[in-house]
C-alpha cells in the first residue's frame, strides 16, 4: 500500500507539512538511498538562509531548496529561527522533487504563518500604541489553540517591539483560552 501524505486545510486548499514529506522520502521505495544534507548560506543575529539539498541513491543532486527566517517573525523564531529555516529549506527541497505538491510547493506551516500575518492590519509606528483590543480579537478568531498560537506568533511579529511584557503576556492568554 503506498503512503498517503497527510495534509492540513488551509482557506480551502491542502497543504502538506514538512515530516509529512520527510516521512514519504523515507518510505517511498522510489527514493530508497536519497539523503538530505543541509547548510547554512547566511547567518547573522538576526536572520538566516539555508540550503537543503536532496541526493539520489548514487549521490546526485535530486533537488535543492533554500529558505529564509527572521528572529523576528515569531515567537518560535526568538529562539529558534536557525531550526525553523533549516525545517523550511527542507520541506521546499522535497516539494522541489515532487513530494507533496499536488497544490503547492509551499508547506502548511509556511502558509499558515504567511496568511496570519496578512490578516493583521498595518504594523503600526513605533511611537504609535497599537490596539490591543484588535490584536486579541484577532487571536481569539483562531479555530482552536495551534491556530491561536500562529496567529499570537503573528501579532508579536508585527507589535513585538513596541509591546510591553505585561501587553505580550495579556496576548498571550488567548492562545489557551
Amino acid at each position: 500500500m503506498a503512503y498517503q501524505l497527510k495534509t492540513t486545510n488551509i482557506k480551502g486548499k491542502e497543504y502538506v507539512q514538512v515530516n509529512e514529506r520527510i516521512i514519504a522520502l523515507r518510505k517511498l521505495p522510489e527514493y530508497k538511498g536519497y539523503s538530505i544534507e543541509t547548510e547554512m548560506v547566511a547567518i547573522d543575529s538576526d536572520m538566516c538562509v539555508m540550503k537543503a539539498t536532496i541526493r539520489d541513491s548514487k549521490g546526485a543532486v535530486a533537488a535543492t531548496g533554500f529558505a529564509q527566517e527572521d528572529r523576528s517573525a515569531s515567537m518560535i523564531n526568538k529562539t529558534s529561527y536557525v531550526e525553523n529555516c533549516e525545517t523550511s529549506a527542507v520541506g521546499r527541497a522535497l516539494g522541489f522533487l515532487g513530494i507533496g505538491v499536488e497544490s503547492s510547493i509551499a508547506t502548511a506551516e509556511e502558509v499558515s504563518l504567511a496568511i496570519a500575518k496578512q490578516e493583521l492590519p498595518s504594523a503600526p509606528k513605533a511611537s504609535a500604541a497599537p490596539d490591543l483590543e484588535k490584536a486579541a480579537e484577532h487571536i481569539k478568531a483562531g479555530a482552536n489553540a495551534p491556530e491561536r498560537k500562529k496567529r499570537f506568533d503573528a501579532v508579536i511579529s508585527k507589535y513585538g517591539t513596541i509591546l510591553s511584557e505585561e501587553q505580550t503576556h495579556s496576548l498571550r492568554l488567548h492562545v489557551t483560552a
